[in-house]
């Protein structure tokens, strides 16, 4: 039985949509039609879940009936078999093979790092001098992620690496394209710039890969060293390790999504606090407490109940993750319903649409942290929060998300208070991240 949803007599009109504002877009069919939505996008089908335990079944219970979605498919051009884009046995493989790196103590031993280059930002900071945020937080990360994975310092290249991350991040927007795939074989400027980009990144990682190889060391504790160690030793593997091609789609798999994602998280957060004075006090008054002046380490993560909540509700109203997408590879009875999906359609769960959803969250408009400190998160179904997905395929490198963000929010706040510079309006751009559309101008103000 088809589920209900948008019916215009041409399907394209649903991606005009979806192009002008994919979020609203969302909004209105799941305050329309429901929890379980089916649209047509040029020739997809689409299915739009937003019932937490739907989303559980699909990432959980039945997580082994599901492929990555169309995107992430076409995302192979830039991460090829990585992580976030192989399937089945060889996921299970890299997966068993890279965990052993996020490791609760190894992710601790970043801190210093993490900590290291915050202070280096927040010292360029001028006060009452504006300046882009979301530039700012890019490069702090860029600077962490490539000390963290490759015991590297790319201070002098972190402008232009930038700009190529920008670059292949924004190639993303066309998976929503049903031309796509014709549109990524035409002699287009744009694919021009987007193959240089790449180009630029891999080289980047290729020359690391080479010196590690050259220059092995046993004490080294980077990503990096760590995967050219891994061998597959479980009663499923063979023993051996990566080549040099997949630690390359391994590590721009991790570059990618070990910077963006916390950078827009870190975006999101300062124009929350600017947006709610309270709140930012608040978060002030904790790190005086507890840091006195001093600089955070990785055991002040969990001395810092309320910089925590800041983070959370920050990504429960603009997940950097925003959607996540699968294809079935069987039919699907979508479970306390009549809808039955057939193979091979487009499944979407959005974690903005579900994260705002004010059956599971009172006042789910309202920026405000002490939700998480109130002690109700029982109340709530599992899957009504799913910032990093969820089931065999969530985030491998949560906690060290986790840890990255709170000590960089503590960081910067101990020292200044950001405000807008402007008034001009916040946009969205949903792309495979969530990030603002234009330069998000603010002005540090020294406490």
């Amino acid at each position: 039985m088809l589920a209900p949803g948008p019916r215009p007599f041409f399907s394209f009109s649903n991606y005009l949509r979806m192009r002008r504002d994919i979020t609203g877009f969302f909004a209105d069919v799941h305050r329309q039609y429901g929890d379980v939505v089916s649209f047509k996008v040029g020739p997809r089908r689409i299915w739009l879940l937003s019932h937490p335990d739907v989303i559980r079944d699909v990432l959980v219970t039945r997580a082994d009936n599901f492929t990555k979605g169309p995107a992430l498919r076409m995302a192979k051009i830039t991460l090829g078999e990585g992580l976030l884009t192989s399937e089945g046995d060889f996921h299970k493989r890299q997966r068993r093979m890279i965990q052993p790196a996020f490791h609760a103590r190894r992710v601790a031993e970043y801190a210093d790092t993490i900590v290291k280059f915050g202070e280096r930002a927040a010292d360029s900071f001028r006060p009452g001098q504006p300046f882009d945020v979301r530039d700012a937080m890019t490069g702090v990360t860029l600077e962490i992620v490539a000390k963290a994975l490759f015991d590297a310092e790319i201070a002098a290249e972190v402008d232009e690496i930038g700009h190529a991350m920008d670059i292949t991040v924004r190639m993303f927007d066309r998976s929503r394209t049903p031309l796509a795939p014709l549109l990524n074989l035409l002699p287009l400027p744009s694919n021009f710039r987007f193959f240089k980009a790449r180009n630029r990144v891999f080289a980047t990682l290729d020359r690391m890969i080479a010196d590690r190889r050259a220059r092995p060391d046993e004490d080294r504790r980077d990503f990096l060293s760590i995967l050219l160690r891994a061998r597959d030793e479980s009663a499923e593997g063979d023993g051996s390790g990566m080549d040099d091609q997949q630690l390359r789609f391994e590590a721009m798999t991790l570059f990618s999504a070990g910077h963006e994602t916390t950078a827009n998280a870190l975006v999101w957060t300062w124009l929350l606090l600017a947006q709610n004075p309270d709140a930012q006090e608040k978060l002030h008054e904790e790190l005086d407490r507890v840091l006195g002046g001093r600089t955070p380490t990785a055991a002040d993560a969990d001395a810092l109940p309320y910089t925590r909540a800041v983070l959370a509700e920050s990504m429960r109203l603009y997940p950097p993750a925003w959607v996540l997408g699968r294809a079935n590879v069987a039919e699907y009875a979508v479970p306390g319903t009549t809808y039955t999906i057939p193979p091979e359609n487009v499944i979407l769960m959005s974690q903005h649409l579900v994260h705002r959803d004010p059956r599971w969250w009172p006042s789910a408009e309202t920026f405000d942290p002490g939700r998480w400190l109130a002690g109700d998160d029982a109340a709530r179904p599992r899957y009504a929060y799913f910032p990093f997905g969820g089931g065999p395929r969530q985030c491998v490198g949560e906690s060290l998300a986790w840890l990255e963000g709170i000590l960089l929010l503590a960081t910067f706040a101990r020292r200044w208070r950001l405000e807008r510079a402007d008034d001009a309006p916040v946009r969205l751009h949903p792309t495979i991240t969530l990030r603002p559309r234009d330069p998000l101008m603010m002005r540090a103000v020294a406490r």
